[in-house]
């Protein structure tokens, strides 16, 4: 075990790394131009698993990148055709000069589906991806076909959390040094050997982008409360979908999370609660095996 830096140890009998998560995976990254709310966005992704299977569309959190199913692609691929993708704004996809409001997201999600010419989808989403999920799963339910919400956003907003978020990541794209990336996954990843260099690695790589740097604030506009009210989904939304849903508590996660997870658990008519408490923001990536099977249960039952 060595240790230079904030969560730089390495556990050499138990490496864990991105690449050991892929190394038997076929999959392929690629980056498609697509049209979203006016402009051309190259939008990078990473696809695994024939596309005669059902599909199965990834979507991260805020100011993440599709590595964060690296656990999940080999076990999900068995199954599904699995597409990952940098969410506009986000990761290594392009950065226009607008607000990224859910809409946008919602419009950029059905272009990638429609590029890979999937009719309808499971649909996994955490955080802001949760989000974005659940606004397709209310607004157009015939591309959807179950969805699995973790950390899930979207139903009410918290002053102190949206503050939370837009210092971290504010000083961590002023200041894109390890030890302010190590922090951000400090709130993201319960147990610090989950906290895997790869992950601190790749966000410090994007924070350090022009492009990430002038359009902060675009990505930051949910963090607002204003902008963030316009768009909750409202509780009779959420009632309304008709996709199976499997939320996914996390015990360690922050409150108003686990409130959300809760409290749209009772609203949506088909959902049921797969509980991990021992996790925090990332339960998929910090415990594979237990969220892994759970997703095939229930997107093949």
């Amino acid at each position: 075990m060595t240790q230079d830096a904030p969560g730089a140890s390495i556990d050499t009998e138990n490496y864990r790394s991105v690449w050991m998560y892929l190394k038997e995976v076929e999959f392929r990254q690629g980056f498609v131009d697509l049209e979203v709310n006016g402009a051309t966005v190259r939008t990078r992704y990473a696809e695994a698993g024939s596309p005669n299977k059902p599909h199965a569309v990834l979507l991260h959190g805020t100011g993440g990148h599709w590595e964060t199913f690296a656990p999940n692609l080999g076990v999900l691929s068995e199954h599904f055709h699995c597409v990952a993708i940098d969410l506009i704004g986000n990761g290594f996809s392009d950065k226009p000069d607008y607000d990224y409001e859910i809409p946008v997201y919602v419009e950029h999600v059905l272009k990638v589906m429609d590029h890979f010419g999937i009719a309808d989808a499971h649909l996994v989403g955490m955080s802001l991806g949760a989000w974005v999920a659940s606004t397709i799963a209310v607004q157009h339910p015939d591309r959807v076909s179950k969805v699995i919400l973790m950390s899930p956003a979207g139903k009410e907003a918290a002053a102190a959390n949206m503050a939370r978020i837009r210092a971290e990541r504010t000083k961590a794209v002023n200041e894109p040094t390890w030890e302010s990336l190590y922090a951000v996954f400090a709130h993201l990843i319960a147990d610090e050997s989950n906290r895997l260099p790869d992950l601190i690695g790749l966000r410090r790589a994007i924070y350090q982008r022009d492009d990430t740097r002038e359009t902060i604030d675009h990505l930051l506009i949910l963090q607002d409360a204003t902008a963030r009210d316009r768009n909750l989904i409202p509780e009779e939304k959420w009632k309304s979908i008709s996709a199976p849903v499997m939320v996914v508590a996390s015990g360690r996660d922050h409150g108003v999370y686990q409130d959300t997870a809760n409290s749209i658990a009772q609203l949506i008519p088909r959902a049921e609660v797969f509980e991990m408490p021992s996790v925090r923001h990332w339960p998929h990536f910090e415990d594979p095996e237990s969220f892994n099977a759970a997703a095939v249960a229930f997107l093949t039952k």
